[in-house]
């Protein structure tokens, strides 16, 4: 039988998938994503065999990587960041189980958090969490829970799929909420298109992050009781002495 890759391809810029990636791609007959990240990678691989999805096709992609590698085919199964956090590792994981397929390999990428964090500074250089603020497979119920612990915890909190067509005021709410647990004066930014045209940084406060304008394309930064700003970057210190 084949192989499956799981691959993080990062933010978008070819710049930013790591060797492991871009080994995993090219020995791959077969490059499997959501249309969005086949688009990316299609530009960089143009010769390779490609097949694509809509979203919400999750485990129909993940069935059809099994039935390809078990047609003795290499595969490449894409998505973008890491494959691991909010990514197509959990999935493919469980629906080999189920058939009988263990030959995969997760390959690692440069997450949002990480590329999105470079470009503001330091935001997230302490104790910080990611959370979703999509309703799609998690009960908002449950995100609000998490995001109120991890305000109480003074974490610095990342904030993934901030809002959509659907949800428009998810990032407002979520706001409301840490505002009941910390001052309206944290310093936040967000990053839109991480590695893609039109990107785009911004620096402001708690209150001010509940008005914004963002997307599914944004990565949002709340910084914890220390974050400041240090030459227009945002910084959250670890807590070492200046002298």
């Amino acid at each position: 039988m084949g192989k499956i890759y799981v691959v993080g391809i990062g933010p978008g810029e070819e710049a930013s998938l790591t060797e492991r990636a871009k080994k995993a791609i090219e020995d791959s007959d077969m490059i499997v994503g959501y249309k969005a990240y086949i688009d990316i990678v299609r530009a960089y691989y143009p010769d390779k065999e490609y097949l694509e999805s809509a979203m919400k096709q999750e485990i129909d992609r993940c069935d059809r990587c099994i039935d390809l590698a078990k047609d003795n085919k290499s595969v490449a199964l894409i998505c973008s960041g890491d494959a691991g956090i909010y990514g197509m590792a959990s999935p493919l994981l469980e629906t080999a189980q189920k058939r009988g397929f263990n030959d995969i390999e997760i390959i690692p990428g440069i997450t949002a958090a990480s590329s999105g964090a470079a470009l503001l500074g330091a935001p997230i250089n302490h104790d910080f969490c990611v959370i979703s603020l999509s309703d799609l497979l998690t009960p908002w119920e449950l995100i609000e829970k998490r995001l109120r612990c991890a305000a109480k915890g003074d974490f610095c909190i990342v904030l993934y799929n901030p809002a959509s067509h659907k949800r428009k005021d998810h990032l407002k709410r979520a706001c409301e909420i840490m505002l009941t647990e910390i001052s309206p004066d944290t310093v936040c930014g967000y990053v839109k298109n991480i590695g893609r045209e039109g990107t785009e940084t911004a620096v402001c406060t708690l209150s001010e992050l509940a008005d914004k304008q963002v997307d599914m394309f944004t990565t949002v930064f709340i910084g914890n009781s220390k974050t400041r700003i240090v030459n227009q970057k945002m910084v959250t210190p670890r807590g070492y002495e200046n002298k």
